[in-house]
């Protein structure tokens, strides 16, 4: 039964997100509205799979990343990136962090359920 934390400044974007999430059979999702809030519900809840937007106020997708990745409690947790930001240097700097996949904007629901489906797997 997967836990989903979803991470997006947007109210919209996050409940098309949390909606799609839900198709996963079992799922069960948290929803975060930047990293600092991640980060805080991160700590009374486990997550299976992070989601998480780039640009959002507070504390950006890329910091959050590096800070779970740095984190021994967190750091095996799957990220995937979802962003409006198609430019190249920042898929390749979220990958570089350690961001497991990266999904542009605006998402495709299908692929979104697959990617983190396929993420789930491999844990």
């Amino acid at each position: 039964m997967p836990t989903i934390l979803v991470v997006e400044d947007s109210p919209t974007m996050r409940q098309l997100i949390s909606f799609a999430m839900r198709r996963i059979p079992g799922s069960k999702v948290i929803e975060a509205t930047d990293g600092v809030d991640a980060l805080k519900k991160l700590s009374s809840e486990k997550a299976d799979i992070i989601l998480a937007d780039i640009n959002m106020p507070v504390m950006d997708g890329l910091k959050l990343v590096s800070l779970v990745r740095g984190s021994s409690e967190f750091r095996d947790i799957p990220i995937i990136i979802i962003t409006t930001e198609g430019a190249e240097e920042d898929r390749k700097k979220a990958m570089d962090i350690g961001a497991n996949a990266y999904l542009p904007k605006p998402i495709q629901t299908q692929e979104l359920i697959k990617l983190v489906t396929q993420q789930l797997d491999k844990g």
